[in-house]
């Protein structure tokens, strides 16, 4: 659950217009809005001297890991209200006959790490990937502190960058929060979306009264959890300044594996560190969608029935993965008359995308050829 990835990666280590009560937040020198960060005065004023990052940084891991692309693409801001922009690679050839897929990324993540994707997915259709509003390049505004306020805040910035795209309907894939916010795009606009593909999708299930009896959290996870509780997920990892990358190079060596296929670096950590130890602003909007320990407080099952019947929905799990795969069958018996579908990619885990990239890409692929 990507609560608890977040957490372990602390422990290693707004509405686009203000909210009401709220100082307007600043504007950044390369045209962000600058978000709250956790704490006040000198704590939040002494981070980002502390923490080896700027937005140049993480521009330059981008670029650093997009260099493997050979397929033509082209990326830009997209810009929307109250100054807002949304960072967009576009896989475009001659494929204006068929529905454009669109990638959105997990809590944390970002454009770059589709890169084990792009290529096979844009074979034969336009693709699309964006950094969600609030992470990688995208403007970090502030967000409302309400939970359903914070979602919708989401979902509209995806509605304005669709518009300001020109795309009249699409494939949505969406992976961890990604899904999530996919899901509740496609509650909100569904003649927008032509098929829904959740990939170990983050925020569905309630959390169970008996939660802590059938998964007992140690006591020191709990009183850490309870010292950090005013701070958000990742606070862990600016509060570790310039420990904070080989913190994450040495808890996470994990993703150096996955994308061993491309770079022999820490190419990607660094790409990580740098989309996470920016201004809190999406991170801050998940903390304040969430309850304790990383349960969605509006779980997309006590809503999901009410999604137009004719949206085909298609959950992608990792058989391998520690997030609970039932919510496919639960999507099921929610929308009997619908087409509803769960897949399992063998040896994948929560990363299925870049732990099985060759199956993860034909599957999706087969999904795509059966909208067009």
């Amino acid at each position: 659950m990507a609560g608890r990835v977040a957490l372990a990666l602390s422990l290693a280590a707004a509405s686009p217009a203000p909210a009401r009560g709220r100082r307007a937040p600043a504007m950044a020198e390369d045209g962000h809005l600058e978000a709250s960060s956790e704490g006040s005065g000198w704590l939040s004023s002494w981070l980002p001297a502390w923490c080896p990052t700027s937005l140049p940084h993480l521009k330059e891991a981008e670029e650093k890991i997009l260099k493997c692309i050979t397929s033509t693409y082209s990326k830009r801001y997209v810009f929307i209200s109250n100054g807002n922009k949304i960072w967009t690679l576009t896989f475009s050839q001659d494929f204006s006959y068929k529905t454009p897929l669109v990638l959105l990324h997990g809590f944390g993540g970002g454009v770059g790490l589709w890169a084990l994707n792009f290529e096979e997915l844009c074979e034969n259709r336009t693709v699309y990937a964006f950094d969600i509003l609030g992470f990688g390049r995208s403007s970090r505004p502030q967000f409302d502190t309400d939970a359903e306020e914070a979602e919708n805040q989401f979902v509209e910035a995806v509605e304005e960058w669709r518009q300001e795209v020109g795309l009249d309907k699409m494939i949505l894939l969406g992976h961890n929060l990604g899904g999530f916010l996919a899901a509740a795009y496609s509650l909100k606009y569904p003649s927008r979306v032509k098929h829904l593909i959740l990939v170990e999708p983050w925020g569905f299930p309630e959390r169970p009264d008996n939660a802590e009896q059938e998964r007992p959290i140690p006591i020191w996870i709990k009183a850490l959890g309870a010292m950090l509780s005013p701070f958000n997920p990742l606070a862990g990892l600016r509060l570790a300044g310039p420990f904070g990358l080989s913190l994450v190079q040495r808890l996470r060596p994990d993703f150096k594996r996955k994308y061993s296929s491309m770079f022999d670096d820490n190419t990607v950590t660094e790409y990580i560190y740098h989309c996470n130890v920016q201004s809190p602003s999406g991170e801050t909007a998940f903390k304040n969608m969430t309850v304790p320990y990383g349960w969605a407080k509006r779980p997309m099952l006590q809503r999901i029935a009410h999604m137009h019947q004719d949206i085909p929905i298609t959950v992608i799990y990792g058989a391998r993965s520690c997030i609970d795969g039932n919510s496919g069958s639960t999507i099921q018996s929610l929308r009997p008359d619908s087409y509803v579908k769960t897949i399992a990619i063998l040896g994948a885990g929560h990363y299925v995308y870049a732990d099985q990239p060759e199956d993860f890409n034909q599957k999706v692929k087969e999904i795509c050829d059966s909208v067009d």
